[in-house]
């Protein structure tokens, strides 16, 4: 099993999901540079590590072997990023590159997409849609995500691998990412040093300041339809991540509040000029086509899930450990059901 980004938030998360299933034969491949990722994997069982840039070059000659499976979520995930080349050479090239070794070599091959690719959502939310071309994303990092989705799709890929268009996606591990968590990692820090939350205000006449809708999902509920796709090979093209329901910024703010049992403190300020153009007042995933594969977990209610991540990771610190307890309705098979798909460090091929 190689797990790119692994480091990362949806990377680690996913491994913390292998680990739990009885799998730890990984190599992790990240970007650690001056981080605090190396948090993440510090409770997390693999098998190696490698740095980005080496990886490559080891897949070419050979050195790392074969791998059943490639989860790919290594890519610059910043929406706000304006160096566009450097955004092509990340999340589109190297994913490429990736691709067309994984169908050569016969690995499953999953990878990262992103909500961000369906723009304002004026052709809808779709992931059965058979024209990419009429999709409009909103931001340089939709833009990137966009393009390796049209290109697997123009060149038969799709056929073969499996894009993930993950939504907003909250839950431990994404401390890292600065302007780019979550609005509940912002919104309990927020609530805690200044007794009150800030939303944006809204600048579309349908939306009032803080009824824009988002469809949030808890990483744990990310991971398990992740890993659910990867192991079932008749899944094949892209597929929503998401929970099927928008929520309201309110909403999302109350249940931090009520997490924290705090009264709602809220404050409507102005969104920077600069993102109202590309800002998404609407997102919610159909995921139809999930299930009609067979996947029937619910996902978790927001109120539990914000609570679980508010009080069991960000008021003590933690990092997702393979130790954790259940949350919801989760429930991850026994390890002996996945042990051909993810075999453990014994029944390793190598």
């Amino acid at each position: 099993m190689l797990v790119t980004g692994g480091a990362g938030f949806i990377g680690s998360a996913v491994i913390w999901g292998l680990n739990r299933r009885g799998c730890d034969n990984i190599v992790v491949v990240d970007r650690l540079r001056d981080t605090d990722k190396w948090r993440h994997l510090a409770p997390l069982r693999f098998r190696d590590y490698l740095e980005a840039d080496q990886l490559l070059p080891r897949l070419h000659d050979g050195s790392l072997g074969s791998f059943q499976a490639i989860l790919h979520f290594g890519a610059c995930s910043s929406t706000t990023e304006r160096n566009v080349s450097y955004l092509i050479q990340n999340n589109f090239e190297f994913t490429k590159t990736l691709s067309h070794w994984a169908v050569t070599s016969k690995a499953r091959f999953l990878y990262a997409s992103s909500a961000a690719t369906y723009g304002d959502g004026a052709m809808g939310m779709s992931d059965t849609s058979l024209d990419l071309d009429n999709l409009r994303p909103l931001n340089a990092y939709g833009f990137s995500k966009h393009l390796f989705d049209r290109y697997a799709w123009r060149n038969g890929l799709l056929d073969q691998i499996v894009g993930l268009k993950y939504f907003n996606v909250f839950g431990p591990n994404e401390d890292h990412k600065g302007d780019m968590r979550s609005m509940v990692h912002k919104a309990t820090a927020q609530l805690q040093e200044a007794g009150k939350i800030q939303l944006f205000k809204s600048y579309h006449d349908e939306y009032r300041d803080g009824e824009q809708r988002r469809d949030f999902l808890y990483v744990k509920d990310a991971v398990d339809m992740t890993l659910y796709l990867a192991e079932h090979h008749q899944a094949i093209g892209l597929f929503n991540i998401g929970s099927g329901h928008a929520h309201t910024w309110l909403d999302l703010a109350s249940s931090v509040c009520r997490a924290l049992r705090r009264k709602p403190a809220i404050e409507f300020v102005d969104m920077p000029i600069e993102l109202r153009s590309r800002y998404q007042y609407f997102t919610q995933a159909d995921i139809q086509k999930l299930c009609m594969t067979g996947y029937v977990h619910s996902p978790t209610p927001l109120d539990i899930a914000v609570q679980d991540y508010v009080v069991n990771y960000l008021m003590s610190g933690s990092v997702l450990s393979p130790t954790d307890s259940e949350v919801g309705k989760l429930k991850f098979p026994p390890q002996e059901a996945h042990a051909r798909v993810f075999p453990s460090q014994s029944q390793s091929r190598r």
